[in-house]
């Protein structure tokens, strides 16, 4: 199997809590709270390890929350390499309003990396990396202080080990990161429309502002996630809409990284990109059926997966009874 480095330059720890209900102005009584590790690639590495398979994450690191991060990816079994920074690693808040089951997600800005912490994890995916793998750069852009050049030179990294770039962020970060190259972008249709400086009316527009992107020379693939309507695949020889298992929801926090996990993983074991891709899509359909920050679960995204294609994913031991049914309700970006 192939190997998968993940870089996360804005972790965070995720707190997870519920109350009965959202009043401003009120002191309102939560729940026990739950921590997980959080961020993009941190994410993209926690469920790998989910779905049994192997990734090594690289990120930024500081202060007590930083610190916590460390030994919660450590008791979780993810190879990880924590690069120190001055600042302090963020903290996200998620709240859960119990009477209506509306979910509040407050994201904090994450630190300023100095050009010598941006340049320490440069070297350290240079160090981690292995020739013909996966690069996933996945996550929130740091406030201030990663200048154009961490995307190039990250670019340059990339080719020199002959490995393949998976891109999935947002914003500025997004539009940096895309002008070097990339195997692989997962936007959304916010995202998409960003990138391609139009509106986007129905799928022939869609299509075409995939394709734009890929003449551009971006990506050689673009895979458009489009919440309950599944996914769109693009390349230059091939077009596949892939539909979404619509599941009862809980939580849509950490479904995009699912879906990039699955992705990765299913690539790294030698598969399709379709294939791939399908396999994403189920594991991001796991995700939302797990509650507060929890990620794609194995057994969700083997029963899934074979619903989407008809037949069990490689290495998958999870068989689906007959009679077994999904009930189909909502999805996510």
């Amino acid at each position: 199997m192939k190997q998968i480095l993940t870089i996360t330059l804005n972790p965070t720890i995720d707190r997870s809590t519920s109350v009965d209900r959202v009043i401003p102005e009120r002191k309102l009584r939560c729940r026990a709270p739950a921590d997980e590790p959080g961020g993009g690639g941190i994410n993209v590495s926690r469920a790998i390890r989910k779905l049994e398979g192997y990734s090594s994450a690289v990120y930024s690191s500081g202060g007590p929350f930083g610190r916590l991060l460390q030994d919660m990816l450590t008791a979780e079994g993810v190879d990880h390499y924590p690069v120190s920074i001055s600042g302090w690693t963020r903290e996200n808040l998620i709240v859960l309003e119990e009477t209506t089951g509306q979910q509040f997600r407050f994201g904090m800005p994450g630190p300023h990396l100095e050009e010598n912490e941006w340049r320490n994890i440069l070297d350290r995916i240079t160090d981690c990396g292995h020739p013909s793998g996966f690069i996933i750069f996945s996550g929130s852009f740091p406030t201030f202080g990663v200048e154009e050049q961490f995307f190039r030179d990250l670019a340059g990294i990339v080719r020199d080990l002959g490995s393949r770039l998976i891109i999935d962020t947002s914003g500025e970060a997004l539009r940096r990161a895309v002008r070097y190259g990339s195997y692989l972008i997962k936007p959304n249709m916010t995202e998409l429309r960003e990138l391609a400086g139009r509106d986007i009316g129905d799928e022939s527009d869609l299509e075409d502002a995939a394709a734009a992107l890929i003449e551009k020379g971006w990506s050689e693939a673009v895979v458009v996630s489009l919440g309950a309507a599944g996914a769109l695949l693009k390349t230059r020889d091939m077009t596949e809409r892939l539909r979404a298992p619509t599941v009862p929801i809980r939580s849509k926090v950490g479904a995009g990284d699912s879906m990039v996990a699955g992705i990765a993983l299913s690539l790294a074991r030698g598969q399709t990109l379709s294939e791939a891709v399908r396999f994403g899509v189920a594991a991001g359909a796991s995700a939302v059926m797990t509650p507060g920050s929890e990620l794609c679960r194995k057994e969700d995204t083997e029963r899934l997966f074979k619903l989407i294609s008809g037949r069990p994913p490689a290495r998958a031991g999870i068989s689906t009874p007959p009679d077994e049914q999904v009930q189909f309700k909502g999805g996510y970006t």
